[in-house]
């Protein structure tokens, strides 16, 4: 009887109700039967609406920095999927929006933040722009838990040690274990980052594999054997003042 009540809830009921209830009961919600999994498949509903007008800041859901996450449910994922802000150098902040770290002007520092959660499964993709002057190492990556935060001196700090892997922007070079791995991307005249380009990361879990694509264009894999822990989008910065905003995508599109 109560099955038979459940699924035949209407549209604006089940609304109401579900509007109170926070994710993880929504998650089970969508479990009960067919007809609330098909409510809360629209990731454009009102409960996932108002769910991002308690959650993301008004900045947030105003900019353009969402709009390769064009559904509320979208929106409210990668918002859970953003720079930690307890995970961070202490000269790093993040902006009221949630999204952008700012890196505070010290010198004689190189600072670095990770994302609020890590992977150890699946395909992972997500955006990182850096919305300010790269300076003279600007390097984009994963890191495991391990991986240190900040150091003296202003160097590659991601892919500095067997914790992490990067990419700097710079120069274009591949980082880890304080070694280069080598120029990346594999081009003849390679062209440089542009301060506001964005950048899609690419984290294969199933085949151990990190890679890159810029304008919508696949640069290759540039890590393979990537290490069975879990490993957290991250990103090192040395210039004052400047600021890196990642947006989580889900899984990658193949072609």
């Amino acid at each position: 009887m109560v099955e038979e009540i459940a699924a035949t809830l209407p549209d604006n009921v089940l609304e109401v109700i579900f509007s109170y209830l926070d994710l993880h009961d929504l998650r089970n919600c969508s479990l009960v039967c067919k007809n609330w999994y098909r409510f809360l498949n629209d990731e454009n509903n009102d409960v996932w609406r108002l769910h991002c007008i308690r959650k993301l800041a008004e900045e947030a859901l105003k900019s353009d920095l969402l709009s390769s996450v064009p559904t509320y449910k979208a929106k409210l994922r990668a918002f859970y999927h953003a720079w930690n802000p307890n995970d961070c150098s202490r000269n790093v902040y993040i902006k009221p929006n949630g999204f952008t770290l700012h890196r505070n002007p010290v010198a004689q520092s190189t600072d670095a933040s990770r994302g609020k959660i890590g992977f150890r499964h699946g395909r992972h993709a997500w955006e990182v722009i850096w919305e300010g002057p790269l300076g003279t190492v600007a390097v984009i990556g994963i890191a495991t838990k391990e991986a240190p935060l900040q150091c003296h001196g202003y160097v590659a700090l991601l892919g500095s040690d067997d914790q992490s892997w990067g990419w700097n922007l710079v120069d274009n070079h591949l980082l880890h274990n304080g070694d280069s791995q080598g120029n990346y991307p594999l081009l003849n005249n390679a062209p440089k980052y542009q301060v506001g380009e964005r950048i899609r990361v690419i984290l294969d879990c199933d085949d151990n594999t990190l890679s890159f694509e810029k304008n919508y264009e696949f640069l290759g894999v540039a890590f393979r054997g990537l290490p069975d822990k879990r490993l957290y989008p991250s990103v090192s910065a040395v210039y004052g003042n400047t600021e890196v905003s990642m947006v989580y995508l889900g899984p990658p599109l193949d072609g």
